[in-house]
C-alpha cells in the first residue's frame, strides 16, 4: 500500500530518476477548497498532495513533488464501491521511477483486474482489497482507514498478502486546527517492519513523519515531535529483539573447524582452518584440527562453508532500526553511512553500545548542502562559506567521522569547508556540486567521489556538468556515456591524478543498473535472490519500468551507458584507485555490486577487499576489524558454500558473529522481515 511503500522511501536516501512520460498541464488541478498536504524534511518543502471529490461522487487526488531534482507529477481517481473498497482506480503521470500509470477495476463477474508498468493481472475480487503499485502517496490514506475499520484480523490484499494495524500511543500537536490528539499505529504486511504512520482523533489517517513528513499544510512544525515519538516506540520494538540475541548463551566460546578461510589482508584463501572465538575476540586461527575443543565451546562444522570478516557496506544510510537489523542478518557486520542526522547517529551509537540495538558497527558523515529549493532532505543546509565551516565544526563537535557535500553547494566554498574538515581531522567526501567536475572536487580537497556517475562527470559536456544538482547527473552519463573512450589521454590522465592521491571512489553501481537497464519485465538482479523470502508488496516494488528514455535514445543505449559505468570501475582500479563497496539502498545489494566489480575486471579476492579490508583501512578500524587475526574483534560472517568459486554464495548466510555473539542466520533473517535464505 502506497502509505506503507512511503516509510521505505522516507527511509531512503537512495538517488531516483525523474520522468517525462506524460505532461503536467494534461493532469488534474486541484480546486481551491481541495484538502491540501505537504511534502517536507528538515531541510524544507519538497512537494504538495492535494485531494478532492469530483461531482460524480470519486475521490481525486494530485501529488507534485521535487526532490534533489527529480520531479514526480501524478494524479489519481478512485471510484469506491457500497462496500467502501475502491472497485476502479485510475493513476496518471510519472513518478521516480518512470511511467506511472495504473489502472484497476473490477468487472460485472467480481474479476479483478489490474496494469502497471511492471505487471498486470486477474483475481477474484472477493473480499481482498487491491494494493496499488503507485499513485499519490496521500491516496494511502484510504488503506490505512480501511485496515482500522478491520479491526486485529486486517485485510487480504490484492495482487497478494495480508496486512494488518496496530494503534498505540498518544500524542498532541499544534496547527492551523488548533490542538489535535494523534495516534501513533504501526502498519505490517506491507514492508520488511512495522511501518509508522499517525491517525487523528477519529482513528483515521493524518499523516507521516520521517526523514521526510507528509502532513496537513499548516502542521510541518509537527513532523520533528511525531518523528521523535515514533522512533522512541521503534527502539522499543527493536530492543526486545537485540535482548534476545545479544544474550549471555550467544557469547560462549566458539571453534569454527575444517572451515575455508578468506584472508583479506594476505588476499587468499586458506583451506580447511580452524578459527577460535571467545569474549569477542578472535583467539586462534590455525590449521584444521590444531585447536582442541572443550566442553565450554560450541563447535561448528566448517566443512562445505566459508568464514570470511563480516561485510562493509560502505554506503548506508543508516537511520532505520530495522534495516539495520536486517543488514546484520546479511552478513553486514559494520558500514559507513554516507549521510545520517546527527540525532538518528547518536542514538544508534548508544543504543548499540548498550546492547539496545542489534546494528553493524560503523562511521557517519552529516550531508552539507546550500539552501536551495534542490538541497538533500536531511542535510546541514549553508548560504556562505563561513556558514559551510561552521557546519563542518558542528559535525566534529558531535562526534561524527565525515562531512559529505552535496549537488547544490557553491563550489566556492568547498575548499574552504573542506580545509576546515580536514584540519579537524574529518573525512571528506560527497557528490560533485553542480559546475564542478570530480577533479576540481578533488582538488579543492575531496578524499572520496561518491557514485560513478559523478566520476563520469570528468567527461561530460559542460552543459551537463553546469546541472549537475538536477536530472543531469543521471541524464548526461545516460545520454553521453555509451560513446566514452575510457581509454583516451584525458580520462588515462584522470585516473592517475586519482590514484596519484589515493582518492577513494565509492561506485554505488546497483544504485544505477536497475534504473538503467530495467524495463519492468523481471526484478533487477539486485533483489533477484531476494524476491521469494521478502514480502509480497516489497518484492513488486522492487520490479521498475526503468529511466524514463529521452532525446530518441533507446533502453539498449541505456545499458550500454551503463556499461560504460561498470568498465570505468575496472579502469579506476587498475589504476591503483582504492574502492569501496556501497549499495545507497536496503543492504541486500551488496552482494550484486561485489559481482559488477568481477565484471569489472577484479579478481574475486580483489572484490572482496573493497568490502572488508579496504572500507576498515579508509575509516581507521583496520586495527580491530575487517580481517580475521587473534586479538581482532570477532565482526564474522560463516556462510554456505565455496565463496571462492562463487560470490554469490554470500547470501547465503550460515552465521553471523556480531562484536563475538554467535547469531543464527535463519532467526536473524526471520526476524528482519525475511521468510528464508536467499537463492
Amino acid at each position: 500500500m502506497r502509505a506503507f511503500r512511503l516509510g521505505l522511501l522516507l527511509a531512503s536516501a537512495a538517488i531516483l530518476p525523474a520522468a517525462a512520460q506524460t505532461q503536467k498541464a494534461d493532469l488534474m488541478t486541484a480546486p481551491a477548497d481541495a484538502r491540501h498536504y505537504t511534502i517536507s524534511s528538515a531541510a524544507g518543502k519538497h512537494g504538495d498532495v492535494w485531494s478532492w471529490t469530483l461531482a460524480d461522487g470519486r475521490i481525486a487526488y494530485r501529488m507534485s513533488m521535487s526532490l534533489r531534482g527529480w520531479i514526480t507529477e501524478t494524479d489519481e481517481v478512485v471510484t469506491i464501491g457500497p462496500d467502501g473498497r475502491p472497485t476502479a482506480l485510475a493513476v496518471r503521470g510519472f513518478t521516480d521511477s518512470g511511467d506511472a500509470t495504473e489502472n484497476f477495476s473490477v468487472d460485472g463477474a467480481g474479476v479483478a483486474h489490474w496494469k502497471t508498468a511492471v505487471d498486470a493481472g486477474e483475481k477474484p475480487f472477493g473480499k481482498a482489497r487491491y494494493n496499488s503499485y503507485g499513485g499519490p502517496w496521500l491516496a494511502g490514506e484510504q488503506d490505512i482507514n480501511a485496515l482500522v475499520a478491520a479491526g486485529p484480523a486486517g485485510l487480504d490484499l490484492l495482487p497478494t498478502g495480508h496486512s494488518s494495524i496496530t494503534i498505540g500511543k498518544a500524542v498532541e500537536v499544534d496547527g492551523p486546527a488548533g490542538k489535535k490528539t494523534l495516534k501513533l499505529a504501526f502498519v505490517q504486511g506491507t514492508g520488511f517492519s512495522p511501518s509508522p504512520v499517525w491517525l487523528d482523533e477519529q482513528n483515521r489517517f493524518f499523516g507521516v513523519s520521517g526523514g521526510m513528513a507528509l502532513l496537513p499544510a499548516g502542521y510541518e512544525a509537527a513532523a520533528p515531535k511525531l518523528k521523535e515519538v515514533q522512533d522512541k516506540e521503534t527502539a522499543d520494538m527493536v530492543r526486545a529483539v537485540a535482548h534476545r540475541f545479544l544474550a549471555p548463551a550467544n557469547r560462549t566460546p566458539t571453534l569454527v573447524d575444517h572451515v575455508l578461510l578468506f584472508d583479506s589482508v594476505g588476499g587468499r584463501y586458506l583451506p580447511n582452518q580452524a578459527v577460535l572465538i571467545a569474549d569477542g575476540k578472535v583467539v586462534k586461527v590455525g590449521p584444521a584440527g590444531s585447536i582442541r575443543a572443550t566442553k565450554a565451546m560450541t563447535v561448528i562444522d566448517g566443512r562445505g562453508r566459508t568464514l570470511l570478516p563480516g561485510l562493509w557496506d560502505s554506503h548506508q544510510h543508516v537511520g532505520d532500526d530495522w534495516n539495520l537489523l536486517q543488514n546484520v542478518a546479511t552478513g553486514m557486520t559494520n558500514y559507513r553511512s554516507p549521510g545520517s542526522s546527527i540525532e538518528d547517529a547518536q542514538s544508534i551509537f548508544k543504543r548499540r553500545a548498550a546492547g539496545d540495538l542489534l546494528a553493524p558497527d560503523g562511521k557517519v558523515s552529516v550531508i552539507i548542502d546550500k539552501k536551495d529549493p534542490l538541497a538533500a532532505q536531511g542535510a546541514l543546509t549553508v548560504s556562505s562559506a563561513a556558514e559551510a565551516v561552521a557546519a563542518v565544526d558542528k559535525i566534529k563537535a558531535a562526534g561524527m567521522w565525515g562531512v559529505k557535500f552535496y549537488t547544490s553547494m557553491d563550489p566556492a566554498w568547498i575548499a574552504p569547508a573542506a580545509a576546515e574538515a580536514h584540519k579537524l581531522g574529518l573525512h571528506v567526501h560527497g557528490h560533485v556540486p553542480a559546475r564542478m567536475r570530480p577533479l576540481d572536487a578533488v582538488h579543492a580537497g575531496y578524499d572520496e567521489v561518491t557514485h560513478i556517475n559523478f566520476i563520469l562527470m570528468q567527461a561530460m559536456p559542460q552543459a551537463v556538468v553546469d546541472k549537475a544538482n538536477t536530472a543531469a547527473r543521471l541524464e548526461g552519463p545516460a545520454k553521453y556515456g555509451k560513446d566514452l573512450n575510457l581509454d583516451s589521454p584525458e580520462l588515462r590522465a584522470f585516473y592517475a591524478d586519482l590514484a596519484k592521491r589515493k582518492t577513494i571512489i565509492d561506485p554505488t553501481l546497483t544504485v544505477w543498473e536497475p534504473l538503467l537497464t530495467s524495463d519492468g519485465s523481471a526484478v533487477p538482479p539486485e533483489y533477484a535472490a531476494y524476491a521469494d523470502v521478502a514480502p509480497p508488496a516489497v518484492a513488486r516494488g522492487w520490479k521498475i519500468g526503468g529511466y524514463p528514455l529521452f532525446d530518441g535514445l533507446t533502453r539498449a543505449d541505456f545499458r550500454k551507458s551503463f556499461g560504460k559505468m561498470v568498465e570505468v570501475v575496472g579502469r579506476l582500479h587498475k589504476a591503483g584507485v582504492p574502492i569501496v563497496a556501497g549499495t545507497d539502498g536496503y543492504g541486500v545489494e551488496l552482494v550484486r555490486e561485489l559481482e559488477l566489480y568481477q565484471e569489472a575486471g577484479l579478481t574475486n579476492v580483489e572484490a572482496l577487499q573493497t568490502a572488508t579490508i579496504v572500507p576498515a583501512r579508509m575509516v581507521g578500524m583496520a586495527d580491530r576489524v575487517g580481517s580475521i587475526a587473534p586479538g581482532k574483534t570477532a565482526d564474522i560472517i560463516l556462510v554456505e558454500g565455496d565463496v571462492q568459486q562463487d560470490i554469490r554464495n554470500l547470501r547465503h548466510v550460515h552465521t553471523v558473529f556480531l562484536d563475538g555473539y554467535r547469531l543464527d542466520g535463519d532467526a536473524l533473517r526471520k526476524a528482519s522481515g525475511l521468510s528464508g535464505m536467499p537463492k
